[in-house]
C-alpha cells in the first residue's frame, strides 16, 4: 500500500507540491487568527470590595472594616473562597464564586449584603465594588514622585498634597482613556479637604 502512495506522489509531484503549499498557507492563516494569550486566564468568578480607609492604621482597618465585611459576606450562595488584604489606607475583600456562577447575580448578592455591612462600619468609609475583572486584572503598579533635583515644597505634607493632585487630575484621567483599562486604584498621598 505504501509503495503505491509513494509511486503516485513521485508521478504527481506538482500536485503533491501544490497540496503541501496549500496546507502550509491554511496553517499560517489559522495561526495568525488564533487567539492565544501569553498567560491564559483561568480564574473563576470573583467580586472584589475595595474600601478606602485613610484615617485608620492597618490593624484598625482590619478590625473595623475588613472583619465586618467578611462576616456579612460569609455564607453567600456559590461562595467558595474569601480572601482579604488590609494595609494602610485600603481594605480589600475578594470573593471567589463557583465556576458557572453568573457574575451579575454574584455582584447583586454582594451589593445587598454590603448594604447591611455599611451600618456596622465607621461613618466616613464607603465600600465599593471593583469593576468586573479577573485575578489577572491588576497589571501595573506605579509610583508618583518628584524627579531628583526638581524643586519641591519644603513641607512633606505639601509634597504629598501636590503628588496626589497630580495623580488625581492629570495621570488618572489619561490612564482611564487607554483601551482595556477598567479602573485605577490609588493608595497614598494626602487629599485636600476644602
Amino acid at each position: 500500500m505504501i509503495d503505491k502512495v509513494l509511486e503516485l506522489s513521485l508521478r504527481q509531484r506538482a500536485f503533491v507540491l501544490l497540496a503541501a503549499l496549500a496546507l502550509v498557507a491554511v496553517g499560517l492563516w489559522s495561526a495568525a487568527r488564533l487567539s492565544i494569550d501569553a498567560v491564559p486566564d483561568i480564574t473563576g468568578v470573583q467580586v472584589q470590595i475595595n474600601t478606602e480607609v485613610p484615617a485608620l492604621a492597618a490593624e484598625e482597618s482590619e478590625r473595623l472594616v475588613t472583619r465586618p465585611i467578611e462576616i456579612e459576606m460569609a455564607g453567600l450562595p456559590g461562595l467558595e473562597e474569601m480572601r482579604s488584604l488590609t494595609k494602610f489606607g485600603l481594605s480589600q475583600v475578594t470573593l471567589l464564586f463557583a465556576d458557572g456562577t453568573d457574575i451579575y447575580r454574584a455582584r447583586q448578592l454582594v451589593t445587598e449584603r454590603l448594604q447591611a455591612a455599611v451600618e456596622r462600619l465607621p461613618h466616613d468609609v464607603a465600600p465599593k465594588l471593583a469593576p468586573i475583572s479577573t485575578g489577572l486584572g491588576e497589571i501595573f503598579f506605579y509610583n508618583v514622585s518628584y524627579k531628583p533635583g526638581e524643586k519641591k515644597p519644603d513641607s512633606p505634607q505639601e509634597q504629598l498634597f501636590q503628588l496626589r493632585e497630580l495623580h488625581e487630575y492629570t495621570i488618572k484621567p489619561l490612564l482611564r482613556i487607554v483601551p482595556g483599562v477598567a479602573d485605577i486604584n490609588e493608595s497614598g498621598g494626602y487629599e485636600r479637604h476644602l
